[in-house]
C-alpha cells in the first residue's frame, strides 16, 4: 500500500500515542492532539483503510485502533521521527553517563589506593575528582611503625586527620603533576607535624584528583616516590 501524507502521519501518531499509553487510540484522541485539521469522519475513514491494509487492528468494536506488527515495521522503516525523542533521550543518557563515570572514578581511585597501600608501610590516600571524598588505606600498617607505637597521641592525631581533615589539607597545599613533599612542620595541621606528606595530581576529564602517602618523617622517600608515581601514572592512563 502506498500511504499518502495524512495516512503516514496518522499511523505515526497512533503508534506514538499507543507506545506512550498502551491504550487503543480513537479518532477523538487524535483530533484533540492538534496534529490534524480534518474532520473526525475523515480520520475514521483513514484509520479504516490502514486497518484493512493490516497496519492497524481494533481489539473490540467500541475500542480505538492499535498497531499491528506490520504497522510497527512500517513505522520503524519509514515513519519514525528519530529527532522527536532525541533531546529527551540525550538528556537521560548524559545524566546516567555522568553517574556511571563518577562511579568509575571512585572505583579507580579506591583501586589505586589499595594497590599503593600494598606496596608501602605507610598510609596511601587519593581524592575522587569532583567529589569531597578521599579514600585512605594502610593506617593499621602505619601505626605499627616505632614512632606511633611509642607515641599513642601522635597515632591518634594521624587517625583524626585521615578521618576528618584530609580533604581540607588537599585543598590547602600546592598539588601538581610533580610529587610534592610536606615534611614535619611544613604540614598545615599540628597533628601531623611529626609526619611527612607526599602528594601528586592526576586528572580525569579535566577534573583534578590527588594521590599521596602519609607516614612518619623516617619514611623511605626514594621508594615511596617511585611507588607513588607508578600509582599516579595508573590513574592518569585510565583517565
Amino acid at each position: 500500500m502506498y500511504m499518502n501524507e495524512r495516512q503516514s502521519k496518522l499511523l505515526a501518531a497512533i503508534i506514538d500515542q499507543f507506545i506512550e499509553t498502551a491504550v487503543p487510540v480513537g479518532s477523538k484522541k487524535l483530533l484533540e492532539s492538534g496534529y490534524f485539521t480534518c474532520s473526525s469522519a475523515t480520520i475514521r475513514n483513514e484509520m479504516l483503510q490502514l486497518e484493512e491494509e493490516g497496519f492497524l487492528e481494533q481489539p473490540h468494536i467500541s475500542a480505538g485502533r492499535i498497531p499491528t506488527a506490520k504497522g510497527y515495521r512500517s513505522y520503524v522503516q519509514q515513519h519514525m521521527q528519530p529527532t522527536k525523542q532525541e533531546k529527551h533521550v540525550r538528556k537521560k543518557f548524559d545524566s546516567l553517563k555522568e553517574m556511571y563515570l563518577q562511579r568509575k572514578d571512585q572505583e579507580r581511585a579506591y583501586d589505586a589506593v589499595a594497590l599503593l597501600a600494598h606496596m608501602i608501610p605507610d598510609v596511601a590516600f587519593a581524592s575522587v575528582p569532583h567529589k569531597k571524598q578521599v579514600y585512605f588505606l594502610g593506617l593499621a600498617n602505619a601505626l605499627r611503625q616505632p614512632e606511633f607505637l611509642a607515641n599513642p597521641g601522635m597515632a591518634s592525631g594521624v587517625a583524626e586527620v585521615l578521618e576528618e581533615h584530609l580533604h581540607t589539607i588537599l585543598a590547602n597545599v600546592s598539588i601538581d603533576e610533580q610529587v610534592r613533599y610536606y615534611i614535619g612542620n611544613e604540614n598545615i595541621l599540628s597533628q601531623i607535624h611529626s609526619c611527612s606528606f607526599m602528594v601528586t595530581e592526576y586528572r580525569v576529564r579535566d577534573h583534578r584528583g590527588a594521590i599521596g602517602i602519609l607516614g612518619p618523617m623516617r619514611m623511605d622517600y626514594s621508594y615511596n616516590t617511585v611507588a607513588l608515581n607508578m600509582a599516579a601514572d595508573l590513574l592518569r592512563s585510565e583517565a
